[in-house]
């Protein structure tokens, strides 16, 4: 027990390796290893590839895959953004994370597993024109994607209690880099991809997420909190969440943030959910480049992720997320334009960078911005605003696609170049967030 309370009231002076290889944090990191297995794996890689096998035959179906790609991440978003914010409530009023995270993790692993069981299903039968095979898959995604999203509510809000003020910038990269090393030990499941038959993937990468998610389950002891007694059914916390809307103007700083945030994720997480296909089919990357390109951009991100952990403790997390966005304006005009595949690899380099970074320098800015005893239902809410994103980025880009399906290539690029409205609107409201509150510990 004295472990767990020395990095949940850390002193000033504990020196790095103390702060990262302390039991909590170790263990709290290992899950960002661990759920990033699933992000990269699943959502960015393989599953795209799979659908892009299993349905794209020429340029005009290729773009049909894409709006598949999209809509079902979209869909799944849609489920998060009903509940995300009844989320957070529950963190409030029970003071616990780890018991959702835990059932919430084993349910995304278990619907990885059967994305897996259906792909490997042969069976001639079909429903509105697709495979059952298929249509199973693309269910069980939509489940997976859902619990592990949903998982990351009650993960990101853990870090609060993980240090103090000045430690949480850097316990913040620690993660996004522990979990972006995960991403380049779940590239080990491309050994089992054979002509291009990529669902041989799904089940693998199931085994990891479970293997590193067990330090978390295991390992990892909550603060003991008291339950806050209530009458109130937890349905009541949407009206909770309601009057957290109306008590704008009091957190009028993480209210613009929240917006900012909104289309600067929109941009992440619609380029996450394409870049395989975008890179395979606009660019002719082959499926070995463009496991190479994700690799570069992976370790781009873990650079990325550590170096803004020290930027933000130096500049302040506003500045350091303003440069971020900058950084992802040039990647995605490079990319959307790019004639070469040396300048798409040059994008995806410093795409990963700033998808590492803006992780990081949100996370601390959102604790920085919100009140200690609301942080839990705030995480919510930047929860809930990131999800809409996700609905809105992925349908943005698979309607561009899907009425441009006609003119192949040229959709793509068009639907990838809609995303750098969506950064520089996000970089206009981030201007407006004020640059600190207080002064750091």
């Amino acid at each position: 027990m004295a472990k767990l309370e020395s990095a949940t009231n850390p002193a000033r002076g504990r020196s790095v390796w103390a702060l990262f290889f302390s039991l909590p944090i170790f263990a709290w990191a290992m899950y960002d290893f661990a759920n990033t297995i699933f992000s990269s794996n699943i959502v960015t890689v393989f599953y795209p590839f799979y659908l892009k096998e299993t349905l794209g035959s020429t340029e005009e179906m290729n773009q049909i895959a894409s709006t598949f790609i999209t809509y079902s991440n979209a869909l799944s978003s849609f489920f998060l953004v009903l509940l995300s914010p009844l989320f957070g409530v529950w963190i409030d009023r029970t003071g616990k994370k780890k018991a959702y995270l835990v059932p919430f993790t084993l349910i995304a692993i278990l619907a990885t597993f059967l994305m897996g069981a259906s792909a490997l299903w042969e069976t001639d039968q079909e429903w509105l024109g697709l495979n059952t095979s298929i249509i199973g898959v693309i269910l069980f995604f939509m489940i997976a994607k859902f619990f592990y999203n949903s998982s990351l509510v009650f993960y990101d809000s853990m870090i609060s209690d993980l240090g103090n003020e000045r430690e949480i910038p850097l316990i913040s990269g620690f993660g996004v880099a522990v979990g972006y090393v995960g991403t380049l030990v779940g590239l080990i499941a491309f050994l089992f991809v054979h002509d291009n038959h990529f669902e041989s993937t799904f089940i693998p990468s199931a085994v990891m997420f479970l293997l590193f998610s067990l330090p978390i389950m295991f390992l990892y002891k909550e603060k003991r909190q008291k339950p806050v007694a209530s009458n109130k059914s937890l349905l009541s916390g949407y009206r909770e969440i309601w009057t957290t809307f109306k008590e704008a103007r009091k957190y009028q700083a993480a209210f613009t943030f929240m917006i900012a945030y909104f289309f600067f994720n929109d941009a992440i997480a619609t380029a996450i959910a394409v870049m395989a296909i975008y890179a395979n089919t606009v660019m002719g990357f082959s499926t070995g480049q463009f496991i190479l390109l994700y690799l570069v951009s992976t370790v781009s991100s873990v650079i990325g992720s550590f170096l803004f952990g020290y930027v933000t403790r130096s500049i302040g997390p506003k500045r350091a997320v303003a440069i971020v966005a900058l950084i992802l304006i040039v990647a995605i005009s490079l990319a959307s334009l790019a004639t070469s595949q040396s300048i798409f690899w040059v994008a995806g380099s410093l795409y990963g960078v700033s998808m590492g970074a803006m992780w990081v320098t949100s996370r601390t800015l959102i604790v920085q911005l919100t009140p200690e005893e609301k942080r839990g239902q705030f995480f919510g809410l930047f929860a809930f605003s990131g999800k809409v994103s996700s609905i809105v980025g992925p349908l943005l880009y698979g309607t561009i696609t899907w009425a441009m399906a006609s003119t192949g290539n040229l959709a793509s690029r068009v639907a990838l170049g809609s995303l750098l409205v969506l950064v520089i609107i996000g970089l206009i409201v981030h201007m407006r967030v004020p640059q600190k509150l207080h002064n750091p510990a």
